[in-house]
Parts: C-alpha cells; structure tokens; sequence
C-alpha cells in the first residue's frame, strides 16, 4: 500500500518547490529510494502537464566511477549531463539509502576530475532551472541523529511537509534587515568575525530548492572577512568526516585551518584559490530542526544555527568567488551549543540563537 506521505511529498514537490507547470520538462534523478518515490513524482508530475524524466543509480555505482575516474571518462560523462541539463525546466534529486562515507576512498585527484567536468551541469542548473534536492530517510540517517528508524521517518515527513508558507513573511524580514546591513560581527566560543555585506541582498530559501528547508543566505564581500571562527557541528564532506573545523582570515583569505582531520581539510581548501575564500554566508531558521546529524541538507538549517562557507558563491547573492569547493559548515549558537552573537551595524539581531528584533521574534517559536 502506498504511504500518503509520499504522495504528499511529490504534491510539495511538484506543486510548490519546483513549481511544474503544462509542459514543463523535469528531470527527477533517483538515487536507492523506492520505485514508489518515483512512481508518485511520475503522476504528479503528469497530473499538472509536465513531461517527466527518469535518471536512477546507485551510491556504490558512483563510487566505483570516480575511484577509477579520468579526464576521457568524465569529460564525456559531463558533456551529456550537461546537455540533458539544459534540456530541461526543473530537476528533483532525490538521494536514498546508502553509506554517507560512500565515496571516502576516492582520492582527491580523482574527485578533482568528476567535479571538474560536472561543474557546468551544477552551475547550470542552480542557475537556469527551478530545482529541489532532498534525502530519503533510512537507518544510517536515524542513526546519525540518535534515534529511532521509525521515529526519524516521522521527523523525516515532518519537516519536509512543514508549511514554509507560514515562514516566509518573517524569512523576509530578515532579509530586508541582511540587504541594508553593512558591517557584520559574529562572537562566540572560539570565534570573534567580522565581515562585510556591504551591495549584497539576501535570498530566502523556504521549501524551493531543498526540502527541508529554512535559511536567509546572502555572501560577504570576498575580502572582508577578519578573524576566527570554530565550527561546532561535525560535517562529511565527500564521505570524509571532520570535527572542530576552525578558520583564521586575513583580508578574506583563509590562512589557518585546522580540524580533526587537518590534512585531509587543507587538501580541499587547496584544490583551487576559490577555497580559501567564503562564497556564502547564512542563517537557519527552521524550527523543527534543533539537532546535527552530519547531513548537511539538514543542519544548515537548524533553528539558532549560522554557516560561512568556503568555496563558490551563488548567483543569486555573488560576491565573485570561484571554486569547484561548495562546503556549508554549520556553527549553532544556542545557549545549549555554547552560546553566541550575531551583531548587524553594532546593533544586536540575535543572542543565543535567539533573534532580538521584534520582526524577528515569530522566528524563535518552535
């Protein structure tokens, strides 16, 4: 019997993240999530007048390519996938079952490959098309955040069929308060930062690109980031883990690194100039989600929670950083994290994860 959730799921999918309209060309990329995740993608999609496209693999597939990946193989692997890209109007990728540590054995080089001849696909449908990127829950995921199988599909369909609706009006406060900030502080347990977002607006993520969703991002101006920060929420970027990441800058450049995995951290801010400099900044808001679980589609939007990251800016808030790195590291400054600030023009917006303006306040109920 199908589980109403899912078909719930597509509806959002479909109706409100990608917004499918008569016509509109979707590709829905599957990766170990059951044949009833794409059946019910299949029908909505077919139910407002779209044409849907099937892509499905497999995590140890994806691994087996790039463990062995060269510059032939991939270059005509990303030729077509950058073809099919622009073939279409929207994209929902959907990642299932599999190890989050899948690909940790692929060597740098080799990851440097399959990103470099995939980037164009990446860019281009960040930027031309209405796009949703999501997990499936499974008992890897559960175990991550600390609970039960049967529990975390619950919390799973909980916080995907939120009504981001609701959130938005506050969500927009926030950003006009981000697009008239000049001069942002942040201060906290192993972090005094500075940075400017002088001429950049800010852009409200409620439910349209990933599910779940609930963060403002904006990006600081590409030189102006001064100090240290401590990340406190353990991230796996790909399928390495790494603890305690901790950035010192000078005119925006990172010129210290450290982590639990040291090596392996100044190997990826390595890869290109791009990586040692923040494309992103951005502050999650949604209420729902309250814990890490080293899943980043998840923890960069925990409610009290900000990330800075190295790497490639959005267009849609571009301070001209380029890279092939895009890594969101999450600090929460909640009182039960260690607490912090987040200083707007001197004035204080937020105070242990909790927002001080009184536009902001419906962001702090949970």
């Amino acid at each position: 019997m199908q589980d109403p959730r899912i078909n719930a799921l597509a509806r959002q999918l479909v109706r409100y993240s990608t917004r499918l309209r008569r016509h509109d060309r979707v590709l829905i990329d599957l990766y170990e999530v059951p044949a009833e995740v794409g059946v019910a993608l299949i029908r909505e999609s077919r139910a407002v007048n779209a044409i849907p496209v099937i892509q499905e693999t497999s995590m140890a597939i994806q691994r087996e390519m790039c463990r062995g990946a060269t510059d032939p193989q991939f270059k005509l692997l990303g030729k077509h996938r950058l073809a099919l890209t622009k073939e279409v109007d929207a994209y929902i990728a959907i990642r299932g079952s599999h190890n989050i540590a899948e690909t940790s054995d692929v060597g740098p080089d080799q990851m440097g490959v399959v990103e470099k001849h995939f980037k164009r696909s990446l860019d281009w449908r960040i930027s031309k098309t209405r796009w949703c990127v999501l997990r499936w829950p499974h008992p890897a995921m559960a175990q991550l955040a600390g609970m039960s199988t049967e529990a975390f599909e619950d919390f799973y369909f909980k916080v995907c069929l939120l009504d981001y609706r609701r959130l938005r009006t506050p969500m927009q406060a926030l950003k006009r308060l981000m697009d008239r900030t000049k001069a942002v502080h942040i201060k906290g347990p192993g972090t005094d930062l500075r940075f400017s977002l002088e001429g950049m607006k800010g852009i409200v993520c409620c439910g349209e690109y990933n599910l779940p969703d609930g963060e403002v991002f904006t990006a600081p101006r590409r030189d102006s980031v001064e100090g240290k920060i401590t990340y406190n929420v353990p991230s796996i970027y790909n399928g390495v883990s790494f603890d305690q990441v901790c950035f010192e800058f000078e005119k925006g450049h990172i010129t210290q690194a450290d982590a639990s995995n040291r090596k392996a951290l100044n190997a990826i801010l390595d890869r290109d100039e791009g990586a040692r400099f923040i494309g992103e900044f951005a502050i999650g808001v949604n209420p729902l989600i309250r814990e890490p679980m080293r899943d980043i589609l998840f923890d960069e939007k925990i409610a009290g929670s900000f990330h800075l990251t190295p790497g490639q800016a959005y267009e849609e808030a571009d301070n001209g950083n380029r890279s092939k790195v895009h890594w969101d590291l999450v600090c929460i400054q909640r009182s039960d994290y260690g607490g912090g600030e987040i200083w707007f023009d001197g004035k204080l917006v937020r105070k242990n994860g909790r927002f001080m303006p009184r536009s902001l306040e419906s962001l702090n109920k949970r």
